[in-house]
């Protein structure tokens, strides 16, 4: 035989086949003489599973599904043609109570998964309220304890949850079903996958299609005697009689194995679920201490952050306040220094002007004893003048007096010489009229003409001399007049110079005192400077004179007031008020 022909040999000793369990999907390698028992062996070894008696291996045939016989060859069921060949291992039969007979963990996921692609594909029907509270501990299972932060809202949008005949029956959104069940979930804190998983069977094994399986027959069930407990159908191929014929024996061999005592290797597998289920509760106390330690100690590292960061900003804060108070620091320092300077300039300043204020000081004294000579020269130009001008008035109507006397005269004259030519016009008039005139007026024409020429250059020569006393007189008045004009003009203005200085002393007695406070104010512990003076208010007025009195005595009045140390707001305003009673003119110094 070639070598071709012997590995063709060799090959055909073997034969694929694909197991597809509810999370993964394996391939076994089996030889052409394997039992089905061989096969449900090696899938167990795989699975590490240990109770057996609830699972089987399931395959299609002719439109239906059919279960592998442990007893009888692979390639002797009819098995589909294809390559590799696939099987699905299920559960079989069902617990119970599922409480008491699952042990391992494996067991128990297996029948979790099978029962809730049930429930989800509608096998098993259950409320609305159970389909929720089911699938809050399926996502327990899957997702552990809720957190907030992980579990943002949406996290079970990419997961099947509940039937679609309890999503239909309700008018609500899929996130209003997420937001139930994460409402639901968040109540499992603290529960491990395998208790959520055992929570979920326990809470399905309860339902009414739990375990169930259906087939369609063609008989009503019609029980062979109304006392008796068996009944009568029939399926409409032989082969479903079959299958529920062996269902039905080994739902009964299950059910007669649990009421008997258990076996040495049952009992030894108790024993060992036994143990692991407390090694499994214990690890999962010390994980929950674990966690909650790991908790504790995230939420003190957040809060060692969040108070080093808080810290560490106080810090920056501090720095920069420091940075800035040393900066203030050496600013205030620049202050002082410049301060010291100036205290130091207006110290100076200060005993400068002090000796200027004593030179001063002397010279105001001086100037108010000249003031108070130009004052007593100034009133006795005064009455001079008011003398001159009594003279002038009586001067005056005198020459009134003496315009009239000349008038007088004038008139006298003029009709003198209206008289003569009244005499000449009339030569022609008889001597002895003349005479008669004559002798009756007392003189003749010769004597009246001369005495009328004498009186006439007699008060000619009076009037001129009036004329000329008068305008000299007049020219003396004037210049003396003129004369006491410019007297008073200088006297004036000697007096603005002096009230220009009392005030100009008054104004640094003040300046000086306030630098001398300031000088206090810098210098505290140093005693009050002996320099400082305290304030003086002047009120220089002028008095208004009524317009007689003006052309009597022509310059005003000006007087000098000067109030009290220290005066209040209230005093110098009542002061001020008695000042304008009598119509002054108030400057304040």
């Amino acid at each position: 035989m070639s070598i071709r022909g012997l590995k063709k040999k060799k090959q055909q000793k073997t034969f694929k086949v694909k197991v597809i369990t509810m999370e993964a999907e394996t391939e076994f390698s089996c030889e052409m003489d394997w039992k089905g028992k061989d096969l449900f062996d090696s899938v167990c070894r795989n699975l590490a599973l240990r109770e057996t008696w609830f699972f089987g291996l399931q395959f299609v045939a002719s439109g239906m599904d059919t279960w592998l016989k442990l007893e009888k060859k692979i390639l002797q069921h009819q098995v589909p043609k294809e390559d590799p060949i696939r099987f699905r291992f299920m559960a079989k039969f069902y617990p119970e109570n599922v409480t008491d007979e699952l042990f391992q963990e494996i067991t128990q996921h297996l029948f979790f998964l099978q029962v809730k692609k049930q429930i989800l594909d509608e096998e098993i029907i259950c409320s609305p309220e159970a389909s929720v509270l089911l699938a809050s501990y399926a996502v327990q299972a899957k997702y552990g304890d809720y957190n907030p932060n992980i579990h943002q809202p949406g996290f079970l949008s990419q997961d099947e949850l509940l039937p679609k005949r309890v999503l239909q029956q309700y008018q609500m959104t899929s996130e209003m079903w997420q937001d139930k069940i994460t409402a639901v979930h968040a109540g499992h804190r603290g529960i491990s996958r395998d208790e959520a998983e055992m929570n979920y069977l326990k809470i399905a094994q309860d339902l009414d299609m739990y375990g169930v399986n259906y087939f369609p027959i063609t008989v009503k069930l019609i029980p062979i005697d109304k006392k008796a407990e068996a009944f009568k159908f029939y399926a409409k191929e032989h082969k479903v009689n079959k299958l529920i014929l062996h269902l039905c024996i080994g739902n009964h061999n299950l059910f007669l194995t649990k009421r008997k005592v258990d076996s040495t290797e049952i009992q030894e597998m108790k024993a060992q679920a036994k143990e692991e289920k407390t090694r499994r509760k214990k690890e999962h106390q010390r994980l929950l201490m674990e966690k909650q330690l790991r908790e504790e100690a995230e939420r003190a590292k957040e809060e060692l952050e969040r108070r080093m960061f808080q810290l560490e900003e106080e810090a920056r804060q501090a720095n920069e306040a420091l940075i800035r108070s040393n900066e203030a620091a050496e600013l205030l320092v620049e202050k002082v220094q410049i301060a010291e300077d100036e205290a130091k300039l207006l110290a100076q300043e200060a005993v400068e002007a002090r000796h200027v204020l004593q030179r001063l000081e002397l010279t105001v004294l001086k100037n108010k004893d000249d003031m108070r000579m130009m004052e007593n020269q100034m009133r006795e130009s005064d009455l001079i003048t008011m003398k001159l001008l009594k003279e002038s008035d009586r001067r005056a109507k005198e020459a009134e007096l003496l315009e009239q006397d000349l008038h007088k005269a004038r008139e006298a004259e003029r009709h003198a010489k209206k008289k003569l030519l009244e005499l000449g016009s009339h030569s022609q008039m008889p001597a002895k009229i003349l005479q008669q005139d004559t002798l009756e007026e007392g003189f003749d024409n010769k004597t009246l003409w001369q005495n009328l020429d004498t009186e006439y250059k007699r008060l000619s020569m009076e009037i001129e001399k009036e004329r000329i006393e008068y305008l000299d007189k007049s020219k003396q008045l004037e210049n003396q007049l003129n004369e006491l004009k410019l007297e008073i003009q200088t006297l004036k203005q000697q007096d603005r110079q002096l009230n220009a200085l009392s005030l100009y002393n008054v104004n640094l007695r003040y300046k000086y005192n306030m630098q001398d406070t300031l000088l206090m104010q810098t210098w505290q512990k140093e005693p009050t400077s002996p320099y400082s003076i305290p304030p003086v208010y002047s009120v220089s007025t002028v008095r208004s004179c009524p317009t007689p009195e003006r052309e009597a005595y022509p310059h005003p009045i000006r007087t000098s007031h000067t109030l009290p140390n220290y005066t209040t707001g209230r005093e110098a305003r009542q002061n001020v008020r008695k000042v304008e009673k009598y119509n002054l003119d108030i400057i304040y110094i």
